[in-house]
C-alpha cells in the first residue's frame, strides 16, 4: 500500500496488523479518486472506518485541508497515527477511536460539514444505508461533496437515500464502490 498521487505520492503505508481489516487496494483507491477528483482545493474529509487511513491520507495528499479519521479498533487507530506521521500530515488529521454511529453523533454536535466522506466498513457490516441516511438527515455533506461507500460486490445499495443519489457504481472483483452526491433537478 502506498499514497498514489499528490504531495505524499509514493509514501508507503502500513497495514493494520492481523486479519480484522481489509485495506483498499491501490487499484480501487485510484479508481475512487478518478471518479471524485482527482484533486481538491481544500475542504474537510471524514474517513469513518479508517482502517490504515489510506483513503483519508490519499485525500489529504490530493488537496483536502483536514481529515477526521475514526475507527473502533485500537490497532487501526495506532496504524492511522503511524501512517499520518510518516506522511507528515499530523497537523491536518484528527484521529479518534469510536464506533461509526457515536462518531457521527459527536460530529453532528460540532456542526461540521464535509466535502468527502469515506465509508469502508467490514463487508459483513450492513449499516451503510443507515449511515448514509444519518449523513443526509443531518446535512453532514456539503452540496458539492461526495459520500464514497465501499462494500461487497454481492450487495447493492439503494439508488436514492434521502436526498442523496447514487451517481456512480463500479465493481472491482469482490469490491464495489457506490458514490453518492446531491443532484439538482437538472441532474448535476
Amino acid at each position: 500500500m502506498r499514497v498514489i498521487s499528490g504531495k505524499c505520492k509514493g509514501k508507503p503505508l502500513q497495514a493494520v496488523p492481523g486479519m480484522t481489516t481489509r485495506p483498499t487496494t491501490d487499484k480501487v483507491k485510484e479508481a475512487i479518486f478518478n471518479m471524485i477528483g482527482p484533486y481538491f482545493s481544500g475542504g474537510l474529509g471524514l474517513d469513518l472506518f479508517g482502517g490504515s487511513g489510506g483513503l483519508g491520507i490519499e485525500a489529504l495528499s490530493r488537496g483536502l485541508d483536514r481529515v477526521i479519521f475514526v475507527d473502533h479498533d485500537p490497532k487501526a487507530v495506532q496504524t492511522i497515527k503511524k501512517n499520518v506521521t510518516a506522511c507528515r500530515l499530523t497537523d491536518q488529521a484528527e484521529i479518534y477511536r469510536n464506533d461509526a454511529e457515536r462518531a457521527l453523533k459527536a460530529i453532528i454536535k460540532r456542526g461540521l460539514t464535509f466535502r468527502l466522506i469515506f465509508l469502508d466498513p467490514p463487508y459483513k457490516n450492513k449499516q451503510l444505508e443507515a449511515l448514509i441516511g444519518i449523513i443526509d438527515s443531518h446535512q453532514l455533506l456539503q452540496k458539492d461533496g461526495f459520500v464514497v461507500a465501499e462494500h461487497g460486490a454481492e450487495g447493492q445499495l439503494a439508488k436514492q437515500i434521502g436526498r442523496l443519489t447514487q451517481v456512480k457504481h463500479e465493481t472491482y472483483g469482490i469490491t464495489a464502490v457506490s458514490i453518492y452526491a446531491y443532484v439538482d433537478e437538472e441532474g448535476e
